[in-house]
């Protein structure tokens, strides 16, 4: 009877045994989901907002045509959903801190659902652009706490692999949303490009909810409303100026706006010395290797962001494609470089982060380079080479930079780190967009140049030869920018190498 008992304790410590096991197996460090699902979960949040960043671009005439938008605002409704994100990327992060950074992450599914819901039902010019602003601020909150979370989910020798990941979320959702916006412009209403995102961010946020575990440690912040403020009117003062360069000569009016965007900006820095906690943390430049992990990013966003709306005026222009068959030539670039991210991922956990960072780059600098060679006779096929390898060295950077940051970052400010990442980004990204407008449209008229990158115009003969060579331009000047972006990543190398030494990198 006794050997019983012994017996029958002995198999339920057994069995308690392999529950606690599956159970461990289950969960991640600090009673974090598994990894896998989690991943998964923040894959889909990077995707949807992918989906909605391509999926806007081709149908901007639509959205022109059906709420009779002037043709000069129509492009806020790419620009003001990306100066949203990119003026509350810290803020939001910094939330992520306080608060729990899947909770922010989670809100901002449920801000993004209901800002796409809205942008279906817009009615006016006003509407549109302002429920996409609410669409913008679910996106960063997204955006901004994704990199945290897995952060927090995976040590450091192991984000490289699940920043590759996230990558192909990145990936996949362009090519979703290039596929996605060609097929609904062509056959349906444009309307469809917001609705799309509910029903996929619901069943998103469903799975946030079941699989992600906040950490239980917390960080007391302040918000910084006033850099925020000032960065923001500076930049939109700056946007407007350049926006509007593109379409209308330069006057006293939009010299202000540009001389008071630059004053304004000037003050957001002297602002944020003096703030106990700024919105950019300029603290966190005294990390050897931070500075030059943001200002690449910042680079290569500027030089790279502009690349798939002058491909689409290159092909919806000169070409005289359909927004369909356009956006099927650039799918391999996506896909291919989706594939990659993983391996560049691994790539980056045993080499470390410069190497493959700056391969990247200059992948990068090739592919702008066939880009700036393309001409009214030119074959598709050098379209589809061009962004597969753009696809490719945007896998290597990507995953690289982004371990880099917050493997150089301390764990209690991950979010803010996370979120000033997503602002210098999204910096380079906005003045992408406007720099490649103005750049473009020196070589025809203003007017029928932004006709064309919106996709309401398309040109033929002599006229499409010389807006071609405009195109070359502005591919010019993004490769002379990611040059610098691969300049400044390789520098990572020399303070590494410094601070191995005991040489003061600063």
């Amino acid at each position: 009877m006794g050997e019983q008992v012994t017996t029958g304790a002995g198999v339920t410590r057994s069995a308690g045994a392999r529950l606690a096991s599956l159970r461990r197996s289950a969960e991640g460090a600090g009673g974090q989901p598994h990894r896998g699902l989690a991943l998964a979960v923040v894959m889909t949040g990077v995707l949807i907002t992918a989906v909605d960043t391509t999926i806007v671009v081709l149908a901007l005439p639509e959205i022109e045509h059906g709420l009779h938008v002037a043709l000069a605002s129509v492009i806020w409704v790419v620009i003001g959903y990306l100066l949203i994100i990119t003026l509350l990327a810290t803020q939001v992060g910094r939330l992520g801190d306080m608060y729990g950074r899947v909770k922010m992450y989670e809100a901002g599914f449920l801000i993004f659902i209901a800002g796409s819901a809205l942008c279906a039902l817009s009615f006016d010019q006003l509407s549109i652009i302002g429920f996409r602003l609410l669409q913008g601020i679910g996106g960063a909150l997204v955006t901004a706490n994704s990199g945290a979370v897995i952060a927090d989910l995976f040590p450091p020798e192991q984000r490289g692999k699940a920043y590759g990941y996230n990558a192909v979320g990145w990936s996949l959702g362009a090519v979703v949303g290039i596929i996605l916006g060609g097929a609904i412009v062509t056959y349906t209403s444009w309307r469809w490009i917001f609705w799309i995102n509910v029903p996929i961010g619901l069943a998103a946020l469903a799975l946030a909810l079941r699989v992600l575990r906040d950490r239980p440690e917390r960080r007391s912040h302040r918000l910084d409303p006033l850099g925020m403020t000032t960065l923001g009117l500076g930049l939109f003062g700056v946007l407007w100026a350049i926006t509007k360069l593109a379409t209308e000569p330069l006057d006293a009016t939009l010299l202000g706006y540009l001389i008071g965007g630059v004053v304004l900006l000037g003050v957001f820095v002297l602002v944020e010395w003096r703030q106990r906690e700024p919105m950019l943390d300029l603290k966190l430049f005294r990390i050897p290797t931070m500075s030059p992990s943001l200002l690449a990013s910042l680079f290569q966003g500027l030089a790279n962001f502009a690349v798939l709306f002058l491909v689409i005026m290159y092909l919806q222009g000169p070409r005289g494609l359909s927004p369909l068959h356009a956006s099927l030539l650039l799918v391999p670039g996506y896909v291919i470089g989706g594939a990659v991210g993983p391996l560049a991922g691994r790539v980056t956990d045993k080499v470390g982060a410069v190497v493959p960072a700056t391969i990247g780059l200059a992948i990068q600098v090739a592919a702008l380079f066939i880009y700036a060679h393309l001409s009214v006779g030119t074959g598709l096929w050098m379209v589809v080479l061009a962004s597969i390898v753009n696809g490719i060295g945007a896998s290597f950077f990507f995953p690289a930079n982004s371990a880099a940051v917050m493997k150089a970052s301390p764990p209690a400010v991950f979010g803010i780190a996370s979120g000033v990442l997503r602002t210098f980004a999204n910096i380079g990204m906005v003045f992408s967009f406007s720099m490649a407008i103005l750049i473009a449209s020196r070589s025809i008229p203003r007017s029928l140049a932004f006709a064309i990158f919106v996709g309401s115009a398309t040109i033929k003969g002599h006229l499409a030869s010389v807006f071609t060579s405009g195109l070359h331009s502005a591919f010019y000047a993004s490769m002379a920018l990611m040059v610098v972006a691969a300049l400044l990543s390789a520098t990572r190398a020399l303070r590494g190498l410094s601070s191995h030494i005991g040489v003061d990198p600063a």
